[in-house]
């Protein structure tokens, strides 16, 4: 529990200090984010506005990852696993594929950054580099779960437990970054997001019988040092937002989101705790199927569906606030869900 809590204040004090310094030097060199030709004025006049804000988020996660190890006492039980390291390195990696995509786009002032295939190949070295250590290097269960190991408990061996981390690493990112396109909307549903895996990674910690997952508690580290860095940032990205996350930072949330659900064998219930995200990416799905197979008949007056509601007439942070409290209600039935399934165990509190 100590080290619960210096991961959360380190990653928070960060974060905050962090972002503030990140808005300084952006602001000073006059690094800002383009804006899509495509959206209305409001989001129009959000141009120039500093972006690359993820650099503080996966900075002070790692940092208080780090440093709530380091601070306590070998005595203290305190111990880095390699699940929580592979994990941690995830959210670097895909944090360094959106630094790297977001860079191109302020240095040559256009939306478009890296080539989806090249942005695609380097989301694909993170998610096969991990799922690859993972199987290798750890004691990772390789069956299909929904809130443990054994539930269902269809073994996908190594090789098909891998390649289903890569689609799902792949797709979560993706999902992420569909959703950032609102002040204080990808950030403040991720807080939810992880505050719902760090409490299933305490719990499968603390009753070790039931879950078999002996790396729990340091995967809840790295959930509440996300969370502590995605709160500090949303100090700053609230509308109207100082800065953006960018895709430094949605692609490493994504990136943190799967990996814990798949080496917390709670990859099922990720659709549940990341609903608002479900959501995002179904919303495009339908409107270029919709778009393609009916002769150009939109679904939604624009996709991700947040603009949608935007062009409908909601303010901003309507649409910004209903989304948390969707993202709220869907992480407290997706615990709710766990916990509900460790009572039918029979397992003791």
């Amino acid at each position: 529990m100590i080290r619960l809590l210096i991961a959360a204040a380190v990653s928070l004090a960060l974060s905050l200090v962090g972002t503030r310094s990140l808005i300084r030097l952006l602001v000073t060199r006059r690094i800002g984010q383009p804006i899509h030709e495509d959206l209305n004025e409001v989001q129009q006049e959000k141009a120039g506005t500093p972006t690359m804000g993820g650099v503080a988020i996966v900075v002070s996660a790692l940092v208080a990852y780090v440093a709530s190890d380091l601070l306590l006492k070998p005595s203290d039980g305190s111990v880095f696993t390699r699940s929580g390291i592979f994990t941690i390195l995830a959210v670097l990696g895909a944090g360094i594929v959106g630094l790297v995509d977001d860079w191109i786009k302020v240095t040559q002032e256009r939306n478009l950054g890296l080539t989806k295939r090249t942005k695609t190949l380097g989301l694909l070295v993170v998610a096969v580099g991990w799922s690859v250590a993972m199987v290798l290097g750890t004691l990772q269960h390789t069956t299909l779960s929904f809130t443990r190991w054994d539930l269902p408990g269809w073994d996908l061996g190594k090789v098909g437990w891998a390649v289903f981390a890569v689609l799902l690493i792949y797709a979560t990112t993706n999902a992420v970054n569909l959703a950032d396109g609102m002040d204080g909307l990808a950030a403040g549903t991720a807080i939810l997001a992880f505050a719902a895996f760090a409490l299933i990674g305490f719990w499968a910690f603390r009753h070790p019988d039931v879950y078999g997952t002996p790396h729990a508690l340091d995967l809840s580290i790295v959930a509440v040092a996300m969370l502590g860095g995605c709160t500090g940032f949303l100090w700053w990205n609230a509308a109207p937002a100082r800065i953006f996350m960018g895709d430094t930072g949605a692609l490493a949330i994504g990136a943190g989101l799967a990996c814990l659900a798949l080496s917390l064998n709670a990859q099922w219930l990720l659709v549940i705790v990341g609903g608002v995200f479900v959501m995002e990416t179904a919303s495009v799905m339908i409107q270029v199927t919709s778009f393609r197979l009916f002769g150009g008949r939109r679904v939604f007056r624009m996709a991700p569906i947040h603009h949608h509601f935007e062009l409908a007439g909601w303010p901003e942070t309507t649409v910004v606030i209903r989304m948390w409290i969707m993202a709220g209600l869907l992480s407290v039935f997706g615990v709710g869900i766990f916990y509900s399934d460790f009572l039918a165990t029979g397992g003791a509190l």
